[in-house]
């Protein structure tokens, strides 16, 4: 069975002394893993609110931007932000980045390339009921996939706070009613964001095993970089076919928007929130998105909250809270 490396630290832990006369003290509860737990999870729930934007953003400029080109400039001003932050610690890093080339191409094409661009191709031809849904497999994959791959223990608690957390999905896709949920019809775009949710379950899975030496930053430039590469083939032809798409001061809000703070500060959250808790653990704060959606739509665009809604909040806030809780003597 697979063994998943030690997470890499975001600080060295203070050398402990020891004598020969002096036994270790017992780490006394609430240490420094707790405290690495909050900040994991406060990482994740960055993360994934401020994701939710995008998803605000992208519905509104669904007719303006073609999906490929929407996804290339983002990754191009992502990789503009983090440049000018990134390179130094790059150049350092260079020998241990190219001998672990294949693990930072996979992380790019999954990540960068594929994830964001087959949620805007999926949002041109599937309502967002449906994308809602099927995105709130992926925790339950990442889950799933932790305890297969590396044994990572799950516990009452999380299986009870993943189950509590999908009903609350559920009264929110379906507004509470049954009949919504028997009329779902799944089309094209279901098939687009179910493999969607599986590459960023698979990205989320694969950050678990990020080489030793490779720092956050270096990690974000690389990716943001090759798979920006990557993307630019499918860029060219998009061109070729759809031509440019015009620019106002509202597109270039949106497009540093979900360039900026969804790629670059989303991600380096993200990955940070894995290196401290692990994807299952942090995987579960994803299931809050949905109720961040409904929030930034109440907030940007005035849509108002419904009963439906706010009971979803209510078990998606109080199902994440319970699965995220670490267990006594863990």
């Amino acid at each position: 069975m697979l063994q998943g490396p030690r997470p890499y630290p975001l600080q060295e832990s203070p050398p402990v002394s020891q004598t020969a006369t002096t036994a270790p003290a017992s780490a006394p509860p609430g240490g420094p893993r707790r405290s690495a737990a909050v900040r994991g999870m406060a990482l994740a729930t960055t993360a994934t609110a401020v994701w939710s934007g995008n998803f605000v953003i992208a519905e509104g400029m669904s007719h303006t931007v073609p999906p490929v080109q929407l996804a290339f400039w983002r990754w191009t001003i992502a990789l503009l932000a983090v440049l000018p932050l990134a390179l130094r610690p790059l150049r350092r890093e260079w020998p241990v980045l190219r001998r672990h080339l294949g693990f930072v191409s996979l992380a790019a094409l999954l990540g960068v390339t594929l994830f964001n661009t087959l949620i805007y191709v999926a949002g041109q031809s599937s309502p967002a009921t449906n994308l809602g849904l099927i995105a709130a497999a992926s925790p339950l994959v990442i889950v799933l996939a932790s305890r297969v791959l590396w044994r990572e223990p799950m516990g009452a608690a999380r299986w009870a706070g993943s189950a509590l957390a999908l009903a609350g999905i559920a009264v929110l896709v379906t507004k509470g009613s049954a009949d919504v949920l028997l009329g779902l019809r799944f089309s094209a775009g279901d098939g687009w964001m179910t493999v969607a949710m599986l590459v960023f379950a698979g990205y989320s899975l694969l950050l678990r095993r990020k080489p030793e030496g490779i720092s956050s930053l270096t990690l974000l430039l690389a990716t943001f970089g090759l798979g920006t590469v990557f993307l630019a083939p499918a860029y060219a032809v998009d061109l070729a076919v759809h031509g440019t798409f015009p620019v106002d001061g509202g597109t270039a809000g949106a497009l540093l928007y979900v360039g900026v703070a969804s790629s670059a500060v989303a991600y380096f959250a993200w990955n940070k929130a894995i290196a401290l808790v692990g994807a299952a653990r942090a995987g579960i704060v994803y299931y809050l998105q949905p109720a961040f959606v409904a929030v930034l739509a109440y907030l940007v665009l005035g849509t108002p909250v419904n009963a439906p809604q706010a009971v979803s909040m209510l078990l998606v806030i109080s199902g994440v809270a319970l699965a995220a809780r670490r267990r006594t003597g863990s």
